[in-house]
């Protein structure tokens, strides 16, 4: 099987700055910390702030020993399943290929029902009788992606990952003061904060959503957009991110579970009523910012594809995924695909369950998993340093404990599914 390096591919062009957008575009996502206050109503306040916190530090770890790996034998692997291949073999290469496209699939699913969600309460905002559904929306969505699939590559996407970016920030400032302001103007003394229905489910259903919730499946990639050095410049964009990822997360969760309590919808925005104006800016922040993450997904499936079809080059992440003559095959493939998933998300708008189960299946194990095996797998620990001794247990401990994670997220995010499917028709109107 080809390997897939490129040992005579000139250097990335993008900066740090640039790379740092793509990495908050990819993690920091409204679909991604919106269902946050959830979460935590799902697992408490004890469990659900430890649970956050530390899966913040365990990813931002994980980032960098990712980053780390970079050329980690000598040799440039262009993308995630490719320096999987070069570690663990082929079980790597497909295993790695196997969650991405989970990840892929299942996030672009999950972020095209949150971006429906946000055009659809603007909508409803000015025509609060008008005869539009969330599926038209999410099919509005589809065609917009579409469109966006034309351009190059993820290093094309830079700008609109900057403006992206800054609507992650719009969009998480607006929400938090708008779930304080409605917080305050509740009864206090009629929220609750306790449990409600099956306990384990729940749990393990949250779980997947805060796995969900800090996936980033193209690390590998985005870093080959990096000029040199490579690694230096990714450790400051994935710092950058990070610092975006903790001023933002950890206030929409704690603010959001504060304000409604038990209560708060998976989507927080869902929760939010007042002032209407600040309501409709804080979705069309979400839409925005949607619309970037959603085309970085896209990618690894477009590069399997190139790849299926016997393409002499492997540049599929740092150039064009489809050579110029084939550019009928690239929109024949791009309108597949979205329609795909435009179908999927259109008949089972469960945003909640989505997350979940794509956090478990995907998310945990690219994130989480893969980094701490494939580090002390490539004999990056030095056994005879104080970090080496101290990294070899704590890489063993993360892969551990989220292969457990993964596991218990699966069967929370498929008990509730089964009961979505029960009490709402394909095509519901959320």
């Amino acid at each position: 099987m080809e390997v897939g390096r490129e040992e005579t591919e000139e250097s990335g062009k993008g900066t740090w700055k640039h790379a740092a957008f793509h990495v908050a575009t990819t993690i920091a996502t409204p679909a991604a910390y919106a269902p946050l206050p959830f979460a935590l109503a799902s697992l408490g306040w004890p469990l659900g702030v430890t649970s956050l916190v530390s899966a913040t530090l365990a990813t931002w770890y994980s980032s960098f020993l990712i980053a780390s790996l970079w050329k980690w034998n000598g040799e440039k692997y262009l993308t995630y399943r490719h320096l999987a291949h070069s570690i663990f073999g082929f079980w790597g290469y497909w295993s790695i290929a196997f969650f991405q496209q989970v990840a892929s699939l299942g996030n672009n699913i999950a972020i095209q029902i949150a971006a429906g969600s946000s055009l659809k309460a603007v909508y409803k905002h000015y025509h609060e009788n008008g005869a539009l559904t969330l599926q038209h929306f999410i099919i509005f969505f589809g065609i917009f992606e579409l469109l966006l699939s034309q351009l190059p590559d993820i290093h094309s996407l830079r700008w609109v990952n900057a403006l992206c970016t800054f609507s992650t920030i719009g969009f998480a400032g607006t929400t938090i003061g708008v779930t304080i302001y409605n917080g305050k103007k509740i009864d206090r003394t009629s929220v609750r904060y306790s449990l409600q229905g099956s306990s384990a489910s729940k749990s393990f259903n949250a779980l997947g959503t805060i796995a969900f919730s800090f996936g980033d499946a193209m690390l590998p990639e985005i870093q080959n957009t990096v000029r040199e050095p490579a690694k230096r410049n990714m450790y400051k964009s994935i710092s950058a991110a990070y610092t975006v990822i903790v001023l933002t997360y950890w206030q929409v969760a704690f603010s959001g579970y504060w304000a409604f309590g038990s209560e708060v919808q998976p989507y927080i925005l869902a929760s939010l009523s007042i002032p209407e104006w600040t309501v409709v800016m804080a979705n069309l922040f979400a839409a925005i910012q949607i619309s970037g993450c959603f085309q970085i997904y896209c990618r690894p499936t477009y590069a399997c594809f190139e790849e299926t079809r016997g393409s002499k080059s492997n540049k599929s992440t740092s150039h064009f995924p489809f050579p110029l003559r084939n550019r009928p095959a690239q929109l024949i493939f791009t309108s597949i695909f979205m329609v795909l998933v435009t179908l999927i998300a259109a008949a089972m708008p469960f945003f909640g369950d989505s997350v979940s189960i794509c956090g478990a299946i995907g998310f945990t194990p690219l994130d989480f998993v893969f980094p701490a095996l494939a580090y002390l797998k490539a004999g990056r620990t030095a056994n005879n340093s104080k970090l080496g001794l101290l990294m070899r247990p704590l890489n063993i401990l993360i892969a551990t404990w989220f292969s457990i994670v993964a596991i218990l997220g699966c069967i929370g995010a498929v008990r509730f599914i089964m009961a979505d499917i029960k009490n709402y028709k394909f095509f519901h109107d959320m």
